[in-house]
């Protein structure tokens, strides 16, 4: 029941955020022509994330995806929030970082130690929350973890 009430609140929350917040141009792509990057590229990569998960591209918010390819890091709810954890320690400052990161630490009192490890790994990687995706989806996920020191996730409970 709570993944549903933190699932309307983030769906909630979207569209005025998008509005706000994100003035990213749209990289007017499609799951199909990310697919048709080489192997093992971050274009290939997050196409083949889309396409497993049965998700579209979703115009301006690209990046977001791109963050759950590089660390691994899962889709349900209490894994978004691992993200935003990442995130936060990596050293993204947004008012959607910290309205997922209330969600969860009310909603997940029982996932500190996987959130503080999230932020951990965030704060260990190289800045890289800001990059450009778009112009490099031709390099290797491999070669972008290892150039920003991004340590995969692990599953936590």
């Amino acid at each position: 029941m709570k993944d549903k009430i933190i699932e309307f609140l983030y769906k909630t929350i979207k569209v005025p955020y998008e509005y706000f917040f994100k003035n990213s141009k749209p990289w007017g792509t499609n799951v199909e022509e990310l697919l048709q990057y080489e192997a093992n590229s971050l274009g290939h990569e997050l196409g083949t994330f889309l396409k497993v998960n049965n998700y579209e591209v979703q115009d301006s918010l690209e990046e977001h995806d791109v963050f759950h390819v590089l660390t691994k890091i899962g889709t349900n709810v209490k894994q978004e929030v691992d993200l935003q954890f990442f995130l936060l320690g990596n050293g993204k400052r947004s008012p959607f970082v910290f309205i997922v990161i209330l969600t969860g630490i009310v909603f997940y009192p029982n996932a500190y130690k996987s959130f503080y490890s999230c932020y951990k790994k965030g704060k260990k990687a190289y800045q890289f929350y800001h990059l450009d995706f778009q112009k490099m989806l031709t390099i290797s996920v491999k070669n972008i973890q290892e150039t920003f020191n991004i340590q995969e996730y692990a599953i936590h409970n």
